[in-house]
């Protein structure tokens, strides 16, 4: 079976191939954070040393006990802190034990460390502030494959980095419970203050937008029928006598070209306001696909509703922003 470290360490979306000396570094100084399940009689590796195996093992292409102790049996990190590598066995029962929550916080922190030094040392040119903001996009998806024991898929909720499209934390779904699941998803990173937070409808809720106002994070959600009252007063709006309209652009795919318009009002003084809180404008989006064979059109309309203010984003980034929720 995988083992809890394969899907942290996918998760936490590190690079393809070996660490260095200063990555292995790095890494294990997150990794102390990791408390070591086992009693302290009878050690003979130490947690850290043991889990950069492993993480070394899952880069090079390991997807299970067996695999990553054969390749601890083989390769050395390039740290040379393991001495002689643990067997297969104690790798195994030491990953079966380990707290993957835990476990994934230090990758985490790890990955966005070297997320922040790579934006720092690229951006020769920064790009507007506006568009320099932190989005993250918050969604479940079932994992293909995976079954629990009663025979249910086993659904997770991450958070993905829009720019640098990086898995940041997954947490699992509880009971079918996704909603409930967005705030310890988010739970996991250690800074949200003016970073923004996208999410489908279903994420639409009065008690996320709580939650995120008490951390500083801002939020653009869309809204479909499972809020009839909000939807049915967007719809309301006086659309038409905005002053303009902003074509985010087209493109084909799959088939298909699509094109999409976007509309932005304020709420300073429409009622609309009052039903969902912190809301600062609401975003109309006009799809319109054709079907490059059969040449067939059909249109959709899609609302949404934001925290930010018209100083911080136009239409066209609100739409950007909507359209690349869809990365997750």
């Amino acid at each position: 079976s995988p083992s809890p470290l394969v899907a942290a360490v996918t998760g936490a979306e590190l690079p393809a191939g070996g660490l260095s000396a200063r990555q292995s570094i790095t890494l294990l100084q997150e990794l102390i954070q990791v408390p070591d399940p086992r009693r302290r009689r009878g050690r003979r590796h130490s947690l850290q040393s043991v889990l950069l195996i492993g993480v070394c093992a899952v880069l090079a292409g390991a997807r299970s006990f067996a695999a990553i102790g054969d390749w601890s049996a083989i390769h050395r990190p390039a740290l040379g802190v393991c001495g002689d590598p643990p067997h297969a066995a104690t790798i195994r029962r030491v990953l079966m034990a380990v707290d993957p929550v835990a476990l994934q916080c230090a990758l985490t922190r790890w990955a966005l460390a070297r997320r922040d030094e790579q934006a720092t040392a690229g951006d020769a040119v920064p790009a507007p502030r506006n568009s320099r903001r932190r989005v993250y996009a918050v969604d479940g998806k079932n994992l293909r494959g995976a079954r629990q024991p009663g025979g249910q898929q086993t659904k997770l909720v991450c958070v993905v980095d829009h720019t640098h499209r990086l898995v940041l934390t997954q947490t699992e779904v509880v009971d079918g419970n996704e909603i409930a699941a967005f705030v310890t998803a988010l739970e996991g990173l250690p800074e949200l203050r003016g970073c923004l937070i996208t999410a489908d409808a279903l994420h639409t809720q009065t008690s996320h937008v709580a939650y995120l106002a008490g951390r500083g994070a801002h939020y653009l959600f869309t809204v479909k029928d499972n809020q009839p009252t909000l939807r049915r007063a967007l719809a309301a709006l006086p659309w038409k006598a905005a002053p303009t309209d902003a074509d985010p652009g087209s493109d084909r795919s799959h088939g298909r070209r699509e094109s999409r318009t976007a509309t932005v009002l304020d709420l300073d003084q429409q009622p609309e306001r009052q039903l969902f809180g912190g809301a600062q404008r609401a975003m109309k989006l006009v799809r319109r696909r054709t079907d490059s064979t059969t040449g067939a059109t059909s249109i959709e309309t899609v609302y949404a509703i934001t925290s930010l203010g018209h100083r911080y984003a136009d239409a066209v980034l609100l739409a950007r922003w909507l359209r690349s929720h869809w990365l997750i």
